[in-house]
């Protein structure tokens, strides 16, 4: 039987009570795997449905982004306007 990655990582868990708020307890194993430590700022999103956590990103530099957004329209444009058609 092979496990694909989805049904490896499946993993039960309850909330424990932490003072007035309910906290969940994270195995090492997992947080070693994810390179999440206790200063790991962390982002926490929702679907609606489900709660993701991951570590959170740095912000983005828009000129910087902005340059590299030019470059590539710059470079690959004509393929990229062809490509849409």
């Amino acid at each position: 039987m092979t496990l694909n990655f989805a049904e490896a990582a499946t993993m039960i868990k309850t909330l424990t009570k932490h003072g007035n708020s309910y906290a969940l307890i994270i195995d090492r194993a997992i947080l070693e795997l994810l390179r999440i430590d206790p200063e790991t700022p962390l982002e926490l999103t929702t679907n609606g449905q489900s709660l993701i956590v991951s570590p959170a990103r740095g912000d983005i530099d828009q000129a910087e982004l902005d340059a590299t957004l030019k470059e590539l329209n710059n470079t690959f444009g004509d393929d990229l306007r062809r490509l849409g058609e």
